[in-house]
């Protein structure tokens, strides 16, 4: 079974971006820890950051025939890409949406998530923590559907 995490803008400067909302731990101590749950679940998987709305675009959609599922935390472009929206709706690979903050009880802008209507499920508000449940809950929901 095999895996692309996403990660979406600004997400590469963890520790240094708002900790009071995202902590102090790193990208990289998020890298490792994403990858170690992968390990313990024995999936294997591919990481990938961007924070250019287009270069996610063409990441899901070259994921096709390629992923068994995705892991996706757009960041910003949770409230506003229609495109990432569809994308994953046109490759059509089950992925779960993940966000390290509690999206719910922040600004009222962030309240829709566009990339989360494509999404079997939701993490929000669990830090990293999220990864893992994410991709525990892909794995199952995977092997539950063959």
């Amino acid at each position: 079974m095999k895996f692309l995490i996403i990660n979406g803008p600004n997400i590469n400067m963890l520790g240094i971006r708002e900790p009071a909302v995202y902590g102090s731990r790193s990208y990289e101590a998020l890298k490792s820890f994403i990858l170690s749950a992968c390990e313990e679940s024995g999936v294997e998987c591919e990481l990938y950051q961007s924070n250019h709305e287009g270069c996610i675009v063409d990441r899901i959609q070259s994921a096709y025939g390629v992923f068994d599922g995705i892991v996706i935390n757009p960041a910003a472009y949770t409230h506003t890409s229609v495109a990432i929206l569809d994308a994953l709706k046109a490759v059509g690979i089950p992925a779960v949406e993940v966000h390290i903050s509690d999206v719910k009880s922040r600004e009222d802008f962030r309240q829709i998530s566009y990339a989360g209507m494509a999404c079997i499920k939701t993490y929000m508000g669990l830090g990293f923590e999220g990864y893992r449940q994410a991709v525990i809950c892909l794995k199952k929901y995977l092997e539950e559907e063959k």
